[in-house]
C-alpha cells in the first residue's frame, strides 16, 4: 500500500512540473546574486520544502525506525535534488519559454533541506516517542 502514501507526493511532483513548464514570459527573471530574494525565489523554496515533507511523510514509518533511517533520509534527499536538477534541466532544453538557472536550481536544494527540517520539527515528539520503545 505504498502507492497510496505516495500519491500526494507524485500529484505534486506533477504539479511541479506543469508550474516549471510554464513560459518564462510569466514570471519575473532573475539577473544578478541580489535578485535571488525575489518572488521567484521563495516559490521555488515553498515548492520542493512541500515535496520533500510529503516524501518523508510517505516513508514515515521507515522514518521514525532509527536503523533505516538514515537510509530513508539520504534515499528521500537524493530523489528531491535529482528532481529540483531535472526540472532545472527540463526549463532548459525543453520546455519553451524557460531558462534553467543554477539559482533556481540552489533555491530548489535549500527548499529540500527546509522541508526536511519541518518535517523533522514537526515530528520531533513523536520520533523521540518511538525510539524509546524500540
Amino acid at each position: 500500500m505504498m502507492i497510496r502514501r505516495l500519491w500526494p507526493s507524485i500529484a505534486w511532483a506533477l504539479i511541479i512540473l506543469v508550474l516549471m513548464g510554464v513560459p518564462g514570459t510569466y514570471f519575473p527573471s532573475v539577473k544578478s546574486f541580489w535578485d535571488w530574494l525575489s518572488p521567484d525565489k521563495a516559490v521555488h523554496l515553498v515548492v520542493f520544502g512541500v515535496q520533500s515533507i510529503l516524501l518523508l511523510h510517505a516513508f514515515r514509518e521507515q522514518y521514525f525506525q532509527k536503523k533505516k533511517r538514515l537510509i530513508y533520509q539520504s534515499s528521500i534527499l537524493l530523489i528531491s535534488i535529482l528532481f529540483a536538477l531535472s526540472t532545472e534541466v527540463l526549463q532548459k532544453y525543453l520546455f519553451v519559454g524557460r531558462d534553467g538557472n543554477v539559482w533556481d536550481f540552489i533555491a530548489d536544494v535549500v527548499g529540500v533541506f527546509i522541508g526536511f527540517l519541518a518535517y523533522y520539527l514537526l515530528n520531533y515528539k513523536k520520533m523521540k516517542a518511538k525510539n524509546r520503545i524500540q
